[in-house]
């Protein structure tokens, strides 16, 4: 997968963001699909997002919304009240993959524009998404997810989300040139190739996208990455959310590659094995030092002591990171106070939660089993949904 940088000025891509759908003959209906659990404090801006988009064709949006702590369903049901293009949809376990299947099959028309409720779509989104769509011949077409902080952790958050340093090569997070891609961040996809494979696999709590996308392309569909496609996304705004956000994604992309061998590649297991080098070294480290102070054994003690370079090399290396990246006009103060630990935090929880991914997560799948929408009940629900014209 070609993962160079993207060479297109940024002037040109808002240029193709902002130009019509309508004059490309690509502007049929569009059905928005957004799962939505705890996120009072998110929705009303994201559907406006969605609401105020440049599209001459018809857009309707389906909230998923699951069991939450918050008014999030009492909010989806008033923004539903007041907009007849909202629709809400129960999604009573709370998983993303069952949020996104239950949209799908609640929806109407033959384009799915997938959203994130801590998404910011900018207006001229599904018009370049449904027009790259029609001219790539692609099944599914994403862009970058451009994340932007607000509070000072979240900005330094957001720098390494978008940085090789925090996330590695992977386009959607850093950018790249257009082109075929294994996975893309959201997705606008043809209706048929959701319902083809299955829908999202509702066992996936985490990697939903990835697992999918898997099994798209190996049914043959090709999957396009189009770098004008830039999403504004909202990163989590405490050291736990954020950890707890990495350890989730290194667990269930393990899971995934359990699964579905040919979607792991190095970049993958370059967090664990930091993680277990980081490990060894230092208790190696304190090991040595441990019998230093003792005073007893030989040269050994020196060797094991040695093994404290690991994690100072590594403490080294994030704050060289740290900082460049107080000098590249993007962080300033407390933001860029906020990376070292940002950034540690990214890895090893990543690494963490790949290293004790249990095989129990996932289950094999049963003869013909493919995900966890039947084409045929899929069809059934559109028809139901949809108004008799009489």
């Amino acid at each position: 997968m070609n993962e160079s940088d993207d060479t297109r000025a940024p002037a040109a891509a808002d240029q193709e963001l902002r130009r019509p759908a309508g004059k490309t003959g690509h502007a049929g209906p569009v059905s928005v699909i957004m799962p939505v659990r705890d996120a009072e404090r998110h929705l009303p801006e994201s559907v406006s997002h969605v609401l105020s988009q440049a599209y001459p064709g018809e857009i309707e949006l389906l909230l998923a919304v699951g069991p939450s702590k918050d008014r999030t369903e009492k909010v989806a049901k008033e923004l539903a009240a007041g907009e007849p293009r909202i629709k809400v949809v129960a999604n009573p376990t709370g998983g993303i993959p069952s949020a996104l299947n239950a949209a799908v099959r609640a929806s109407r028309h033959p384009v799915i524009v997938r959203v994130d409720v801590r998404s910011r779509l900018p207006a001229g989104y599904i018009a370049a998404a449904v027009r790259a769509l029609h001219e790539t011949g692609a099944v599914n077409v994403g862009g970058v997810m451009a994340a932007e902080g607000v509070t000072p952790f979240q900005r330094a958050v957001a720098w390494a989300m978008t940085s090789p340093a925090g996330v590695g090569s992977a386009r959607f997070h850093t950018g790249g040139k257009a082109g075929p891609s294994d996975s893309v961040y959201l997705g606008t996809f043809r209706r048929e190739a959701i319902e083809n494979v299955g829908g999202y696999d509702e066992q996936y709590l985490r990697g939903e996208d990835w697992e999918m996308n898997y099994r798209i392309r190996e049914a043959g569909g090709l999957i396009w990455f189009q770098p004008e496609l830039r999403v504004t996304y909202r990163p989590r705004t405490s050291v736990r959310q954020l950890a707890s956000q990495y350890f989730l994604y290194g667990r269930w992309r393990r899971a995934v590659a359990r699964r579905h061998p040919g979607t792991m590649n190095l970049r993958y297991l370059a967090p664990p094995a930091t993680l277990v080098v980081l490990v060894i070294g230092t208790l190696a480290g304190l090991a040595g030092v441990a019998s230093l102070a003792a005073r007893t054994g030989t040269w050994w003690q020196w060797l094991l002591t040695a093994g404290l370079v690991v994690p100072l090399g590594y403490l080294i290396g994030v704050l060289v990171v740290t900082a460049r990246a107080g000098t590249d006009g993007r962080l300033s103060g407390r933001a860029v106070a906020s990376l070292p630990i940002v950034l540690a935090t990214m890895h090893l929880c990543w690494g963490a939660g790949f290293l004790t991914s249990s095989r129990r997560l996932v289950k094999a799948p049963r003869s013909g089993q493919r995900g966890g929408l039947s084409a045929s009940e899929a069809q059934a629900d559109r028809a139901a949904a949809t108004p008799d014209p009489s």
